[in-house]
């Protein structure tokens, strides 16, 4: 599967995220800032699971014309519900 460029840019903007949280937890930050700063990055990786999977799932419904529809449409749903 082709990974697009708006993709490596949200892992490279949430890589980002937890190496300033790092630093938030070097510097004794309060923790309610932490965790709020860790609660962003966990909705990041959510949201590139779903670009992920909803990629995942078109291109597989444009490439295997033969398959069951619903079948590829149950396994991304299993990919999303795996992944939480």
């Amino acid at each position: 599967m082709m990974y697009d460029n708006d993709i490596k840019l949200r892992l490279r903007r949430f890589e980002g995220q937890a190496r300033g949280v790092l630093r938030m937890m070097e510097e004794e930050q309060n923790c309610k800032d932490v965790v709020h700063q860790l609660s962003a990055i966990r909705s990041a990786i959510d949201k590139a699971i779903a670009c992920i999977a909803a990629s995942n799932l078109e291109q597989c419904l444009l490439e295997e014309k033969g398959q069951d529809r619903s079948k590829l449409v149950k396994s991304a749903v299993d990919l999303l519900i795996r992944s939480r």
